[in-house]
C-alpha cells in the first residue's frame, strides 16, 4: 500500500499512514477552513488499507507488535475532533479481529485540555488510548 503523506502547513497537521516504515501519526495543529478535504482522503486510505490487510489476511501486527498511532497535536478544532474519531473508529476495525492498536495521545504537559479531549474521544470510540505528556521546547 502507499504511504499516505499529507504536509503541514499553519492550519493542517502532518499526516504520515506508512506500512512500509510502520509509520502512522498525525502532528501539528489542525483547524483547517475545509476539513472535509483534508479528512476524507485520510478516511479513505485508512478503509483502503484496512480492506487490503483482511482480503490477504496479512496480520503483521501481534500483542508484542501492535498497531500504533502517534498523535501528536499542538491545538485542533472540534471539526477535527470529529474527523479524528472517524479515523480511530476505522482502526477499531483491526481490534475487532483481534490485531492489537495503541492509540498514543501525546499533550503538552501543562495542557489537561488536550488529554480530557483524548479521553473524550477514547471514550466515544471505544477505545484505550495511551497519554504522553511532553514539554514544549
Amino acid at each position: 500500500m502507499q504511504t499516505l503523506y499529507v504536509e503541514p502547513t499553519a492550519l493542517t497537521p502532518e499526516i504520515r499512514f506508512s506500512p512500509s516504515e510502520n509509520t502512522f501519526m498525525i502532528k501539528g495543529t489542525s483547524s483547517p477552513e475545509d476539513v472535509r478535504a483534508i479528512y476524507y482522503p485520510v478516511i479513505e486510505w485508512t478503509r483502503d488499507y484496512i480492506a487490503e490487510m483482511l482480503a490477504d489476511g496479512t496480520r503483521v501486527w501481534s500483542g508484542d507488535n501492535p498497531f500504533v498511532l502517534r498523535t501528536e497535536l499542538d491545538y485542533f478544532n472540534s471539526s477535527s475532533a470529529k474527523f479524528f474519531y472517524d479515523i480511530f473508529l476505522e482502526f477499531k476495525k483491526l481490534e475487532n479481529i483481534g490485531i492489537p492498536v495503541v492509540i498514543e495521545w501525546y499533550y503538552e504537559e501543562e495542557d489537561t485540555d488536550s488529554m480530557e479531549a483524548g479521553n473524550d474521544i477514547a471514550l466515544l470510540a471505544g477505545m484505550e488510548f495511551k497519554y504522553i505528556p511532553w514539554r514544549k521546547r
